[in-house]
C-alpha cells in the first residue's frame, strides 16, 4: 500500500511577495525605473502606535461643551514684523501649480481662508487664484527657482526656503510633460510637454553659512516682515533643526517619508528618509538643546490624517502640523465614483499613486481642461474646510479628556506606545511599563 501525503496549500514568499515579483518584470520588460506620485507605502511606525491616558482621579477632565480649549498658534515671532496667526495648528502644505489643477489650487485656498489658516505655494510659483482666495499664503522659494519673482515673495505671508521634502530627502522633484501646459510652461519658463526635474539643491549655497545668507537676504527683500520657514526632509532632524535655527529661521518644518510627491522614484519614496514619528523628538529635543523650543515653531507634516494625528503630534512638541494628500482627499481625490476611470489608467481609487501623469478623474492633479471642469472650488474649498474642522474637534476632544485647556499643553506624559519601536521613537513608555527604550530599563 503506497502512502501519500495530503496536497499542501502553495506558500509564497514573504521577501518576493506578488508585487515585488510584478516589479523584476516590468523592470526586465522596459529598463527604467518605476515613478509614481503620493507618499511611502510600506508600513512604519506611526501615531497609530500611540495612545492618549484619558483623566481619572490623577488629572481633572474638562466638559466638552462648557470649557474653552484653544486651538490657536502663532508662527514666526521670533523676527518677523509680521507673524503668522493662525485660529488652528493645521496648515496645507506645499503642492505646486503644475502637479495640481488651477481649481484645486483655488480650492485649497478657499478651505484654508474659512478655516483660519494658512495654505502654501509649491514647486512653480504663485497663482492669482491662489492668492486671491487665500488670506494666508505661505511662499515656497525651492531649489529650481521655478517661477519666483520678487514682486510673489513680497506679496507673501511667509516664506519657506525649502531644503528637503519628506518622500525625497535629497533628491528633486519631477513633473512630467504631459502635465506642462501653456500656463505651466509660461509661469515656469520651460518649454511645452516637455518632462521637467527640479534640482536636489539650491543653485547659490550649499551649506549652513550660505543658508544664513540667504535668509538675511529674503529678509531685506520683505521689510524684515514676513516669517522665514525652512523645510527639511525626514533625514536627520536633530542636526537639520539646529542648522536651521542658528542660520536664523523662524519656523522649521520638518517632512516625513509618509509624506507625499507630484512624482520621483518609487525606490526613493520606498527607501530614503525616516517615519514622521521617528522625527519629531529629535527635532524637539535640537529646540530645547538650543534654548528655543517654542521661540522658533516646529510644523511636522508626512501622514497626518485625523484630529488624533494631530494631538499626538502636539503632545509630542510640536506647534503645528501641516497635511496634503489628506487635503486633496477632502477636495476629492481618488473618490470611488471614478473608480471606472481609475481602472482605465491601470489603478484604483484607492492607489492614490496617479498624480503623475495627469489623467486624474477628479481633475484635481491634472492640467487637462476638460478634466479640470470637474473640481468645483467653492465646493471643494468647503469640503476642506469642514474636513478641518472635524479634525480639529477630534484634538480638542482629546485634549480635554487629558484635562488641557490648549491643545499646546498637551505633553509626552499623556501617551504610551504600543510597540517598542514607536515607543523608542517616539520617547514615551511603553504601554504597560515605566520603560522608555533606550532612556531607562524595566
Amino acid at each position: 500500500m503506497t502512502y501519500r501525503n495530503p496536497p499542501t496549500t502553495p506558500r509564497k514568499s514573504a521577501t518576493f511577495d506578488d508585487y515585488t515579483l510584478s516589479e523584476i518584470r516590468r523592470a526586465a520588460a522596459t529598463g527604467i525605473y518605476d515613478i509614481r506620485g503620493a507618499g511611502a507605502k510600506r508600513k512604519l511606525p506611526h501615531f497609530d502606535d500611540l495612545l492618549f491616558l484619558g483623566a481619572s482621579i490623577s488629572r481633572y477632565p474638562l466638559e466638552g461643551y462648557r470649557e474653552r480649549c484653544d486651538t490657536s498658534v502663532v508662527l514666526g515671532s521670533r523676527h518677523a514684523k509680521k507673524p503668522i496667526e493662525l485660529k488652528i495648528p493645521i496648515t496645507i502644505a506645499g503642492m505646486s501649480f503644475g502637479s495640481l489643477s488651477g481649481p484645486a489650487k483655488e480650492a485649497l485656498g478657499r478651505g484654508a481662508t474659512l478655516s483660519g489658516t494658512s495654505t502654501t505655494t509649491g514647486d512653480g510659483g504663485m497663482t492669482e487664484e491662489e492668492r486671491g482666495h487665500s488670506k494666508q499664503l505661505v511662499y515656497q522659494y525651492l531649489p529650481s527657482r521655478y517661477g519666483m519673482n520678487l514682486r510673489d515673495l513680497r506679496r507673501a505671508d511667509a516664506i519657506e526656503v525649502v531644503v528637503g521634502q519628506g518622500a525625497k530627502p535629497g533628491g528633486g522633484g519631477m513633473l512630467l510633460g504631459q502635465k506642462i501646459s501653456d500656463r505651466v510652461a509660461e509661469m515656469r519658463t520651460l518649454p511645452k510637454g516637455i518632462d521637467q526635474r527640479s534640482a536636489s539643491r539650491h543653485p547659490d549655497w550649499t551649506g549652513p553659512d550660505d543658508l544664513e545668507i540667504k535668509i538675511l537676504e529674503l529678509r531685506e527683500i520683505t521689510d524684515w516682515e514676513k516669517p522665514i520657514y525652512v523645510k527639511v526632509g525626514g533625514a536627520r532632524p536633530y542636526y537639520d533643526t539646529a542648522l536651521a535655527v542658528k542660520a536664523g529661521a523662524d519656523v522649521v518644518v520638518v517632512d516625513g517619508m509618509q509624506g507625499g510627491t507630484a512624482a520621483t522614484q518609487e525606490v526613493f519614496i520606498e527607501n530614503v528618509g525616516q517615519p514622521t514619528l521617528a522625527c519629531i523628538r529629535p527635532a524637539v529635543q535640537a529646540l530645547q538643546d538650543l534654548g528655543m523650543h517654542r521661540k522658533v515653531q516646529l510644523i511636522v507634516s508626512g501622514g497626518i490624517r485625523n484630529g488624533a494625528d494631530v494631538a499626538k503630534a502636539l503632545a509630542l512638541g510640536v506647534d503645528a502640523v501641516s497635511i496634503g494628500t489628506a487635503a486633496l482627499v477632502a477636495l476629492g481625490d481618488n473618490d470611488p465614483r471614478w473608480e471606472a476611470e481609475y481602472n482605465e489608467l491601470g489603478t484604483t481609487s484607492g492607489a492614490y499613486d496617479d498624480w503623475h501623469e495627469g489623467k486624474d478623474p477628479a481633475g484635481i492633479t491634472t492640467q487637462d481642461p476638460e478634466l479640470m471642469k470637474r473640481v468645483d472650488p467653492i465646493a471643494a474649498g468647503r469640503r476642506l474646510a469642514n474636513y478641518l474642522k472635524v479634525m480639529t474637534l477630534e484634538a480638542q476632544t482629546i485634549a480635554r479628556a487629558c484635562g488641557k485647556n490648549s491643545l499646546h499643553n498637551l505633553e509626552p506624559e499623556d501617551l504610551v506606545a504600543l510597540t517598542i519601536e514607536a515607543a523608542a521613537m517616539a520617547g514615551v513608555p511603553l504601554a504597560g511599563t515605566n520603560w522608555i527604550p533606550g532612556k531607562n530599563t524595566l
